[in-house]
């Protein structure tokens, strides 16, 4: 590379940086809509029988016999993205990132806390349902043949593929959905306790249960149901992160010395110091880091220093200029990880920036990052310049949340958005019918309110407004999931 491209290359990323780490310039944007919008999405990926108060009314009822084949009922829950599958490992970690949200975010969420605890319920009620049978050893962990559900483009209504249900069991384990299972009741019974007691120390005991088993007889669940599950929700991570996991929230919850324990004693054998900067549906690491540290960091938990120290690494490694291979910005701020989907990244380490900054806050702390102090307001700033990026505030001028702004992504690639509703279109549409609609240049008829998308997958901030461009024009739960914690802290704290 000649000098002077070289000087013009780190006099750019220089500039990237300061202006990362800048007060946000942006020109304000209404984070009480986008918190509403960020939760209505839920409603517009619900399965099953649908309730009176449903608010996007273009979705009807679906999914309506799932689990009849194994003799169980499996209705509701949510479908994961742009299809008719209910993958249970995302919709877990959906389900425990909504329940943090609440845990830490509920005072500021204002009248979208109802909203915000129905999307919570949703869920948990049907994990209650696909643990149902872990008295005799069995969770269910998906509904729907995903090699027949992707060869059809069809609404959730008239879908006539393989509802075929998938289990975990002793000889075939499943720890990782198992255990990030678990940590969703576990969660979700601390955003009942006070408000649900029965139904908060069902989830409890629930979680306790299905622990046990993830833990007795462990076991990766993509090795298992390799066929179903891979390559759409394969655990290339390893299960050792989700019973860490597990066993935190579980801790967190129920406050039983026995989870305390576990977590020290496992600490080293279940890899807590692996890949500190990642956190997902797969790889929990980083936010087991956060989460333990919190207690760390309140001067109740000395004994759990080494998760804060790693909590502390992922901070640094988050930053702006600090050069780490995992975690990059592109030129227009937004942090990048290679793969697809780039916006799930985005908004789960933000929540961790952003959780992990009012830990900081409350026990006066900062975090030393080599020549830099990473304060609790710097990373507030970042990771409010990650949600001012996603709702406009980038080279684009775009909003990746589809109703939000003026512009936004019109052609996502989600099968009920993009074929006329049934009460637009009363009549069956069929499995090969709705490719009209995936090839259409035309926009999606339904506007899924609130749903973000994957989002650009380069370091271009490039972005194709296009249905056949998976990575980038897909949604998902568990991008919104984290989003709404985010939303509702900046709602108040613009």
């Amino acid at each position: 590379m000649a000098p002077s491209v070289l000087s013009s290359v780190t006099t750019f990323r220089v500039l990237t940086v300061v202006l990362l780490l800048l007060p946000s310039i942006s020109a304000g944007h209404d984070y009480h809509d986008a918190l509403r919008k960020s939760i209505l999405f839920f409603e517009g990926q619900r399965s099953g029988k649908l309730p009176a108060d449903q608010r996007l009314r273009w979705r009807r009822d679906s999914g309506m016999h799932d689990g009849a084949t194994a003799g169980v009922d499996l209705t509701g829950g949510y479908y994961d993205a742009g299809d008719n599958i209910k993958f249970g490992f995302p919709m877990a970690f959906t389900t425990t990132m909504l329940s943090w949200s609440v845990i830490d975010f509920e005072k500021v969420m204002g009248p979208e806390l109802g909203n915000a605890l129905k999307s919570v319920r949703w869920g948990t009620d049907y994990l209650l349902k696909a643990t149902s049978k872990i008295g005799s050893g069995v969770v269910f962990v998906q509904v729907g043949d995903p090699l027949s559900d992707h060869n059809c483009w069809e609404r959730p209504e008239d879908m006539d593929t393989l509802r075929t249900v998938f289990k975990i069991d002793g000889s075939h384990p499943g720890s990782d959905v198992a255990g990030e299972t678990a940590a969703a009741l576990a969660a979700a019974s601390i955003v009942f306790r006070s408000r649900d007691p029965a139904y908060s120390k069902k989830l409890l005991n629930r979680a306790v249960t299905v622990f046990d088993f993830a833990d007795r007889h462990r076991g990766a669940y993509s090795n298992s149901l390799h066929r179903a599950v891979c390559p759409f929700y394969c655990d290339v991570n390893g299960y050792q992160d989700e019973l860490l996991w597990a066993a935190a929230w579980l801790h967190k919850a129920s406050r039983r010395r026995l989870y305390r324990e576990y977590i020290i004693r496992n600490e080293v054998v279940l890899r807590a110091g692996d890949t500190i900067n990642e956190f997902g549906w797969d790889n929990k690491h980083a936010g087991i880091n956060v989460l333990i540290s919190k207690e760390v960091l309140m001067g109740r938990a000395n004994y759990f220093s080494s998760f804060k120290q790693n909590a502390d690494e992922f901070i640094c490694s988050t930053l702006p200029g600090f050069s780490h291979p995992q975690v990059q910005y592109s030129p227009g701020g937004l942090i990048f990880k290679a793969g697809g989907s780039n916006m799930q990244h985005v908004t789960s380490l933000s929540f961790l920036l952003l959780a992990y900054s009012n830990y900081l806050s409350h026990a006066n702390k900062v975090v030393p990052c080599g020549g830099t102090t990473a304060t609790p307001a710097l990373l507030k700033r970042l990771a409010k310049r990650q949600v001012d990026y996603i709702l406009g505030d980038n080279p684009l001028g775009m909003s990746y949340m589809v109703g939000y702004g003026v512009h936004y992504p019109q052609r996502i690639h989600h099968r009920g958005s993009s074929i006329p509703s049934v009460s637009a279109h009363p009549a069956r549409i069929g499995c090969k019918a709705g490719s009209q609609y995936f090839f259409s240049p035309n926009p999606n008829p339904n506007v899924l309110v609130g749903a973000v998308v994957g989002g650009p997958t380069n370091t271009t901030d490039s972005f194709p407004d296009s249905r056949p461009f998976y990575q980038q024009s897909e949604p998902t739960t568990y991008i919104n999931a984290p989003l709404v914690g985010l939303l509702a802290f900046f709602s108040a704290h613009p």
